[in-house]
């Protein structure tokens, strides 16, 4: 007899049955699975903390940088602790898991309105840097869209 017919020989009802149950498409998308929310997880911390950290500190501690720019622009410093909050609220809504869909959905609406800024009052300066920053939000909003449309539908 041979090895395979040897094995197929002994196997019981219940070790076919968990067999046939566990294929390796289902491993594998299980896997997959995780791994993108791995990858999903990571963007989203690494963001939350550039928005907390490098985005919105200095611009809510008013450090020179972050004046220089408000200055720029003409709108005065209410608007630079404004844009502060608003990113520190983006950032913190990202590791929230309900909110991080509406989060990185607002976060992409606040850096398309950075793009506009950045042309028309730094004169294109660093105009493409939020388009970077996009690219991960709308993998985050993508990957939370279930609980974004929920929480649209609650607010009915």
């Amino acid at each position: 007899m041979s090895n395979t017919a040897a094995t197929t020989a002994t196997t019981t009802p219940a070790t076919t049955a968990s067999a046939a149950t566990a294929t390796p498409s289902a491993t594998k998308s299980g896997k997959s699975g995780r791994s993108a929310n791995r990858v999903v997880w990571t963007l989203r911390i690494l963001l939350a903390l550039f928005f907390a950290l490098a985005s919105a500190l200095p611009k809510l501690l008013a450090l020179p940088a972050a004046t220089t720019v408000s200055d720029a622009i003409g709108v005065g410093h209410w608007f630079m602790y404004l844009t502060g909050l608003v990113e520190l609220a983006g950032a913190v809504g990202l590791l929230v898991r309900r909110l991080a869909g509406p989060a990185a959905t607002a976060l992409i609406v606040f850096l398309a309105c950075a793009f506009v800024t950045q042309l028309t009052a730094m004169h294109g300066e660093n105009a493409g840097t939020p388009f970077l920053f996009m690219v991960p939000l709308a993998v985050i909003a993508w990957n939370r869209r279930a609980e974004t449309f929920e929480l649209l539908g609650r607010l009915r």
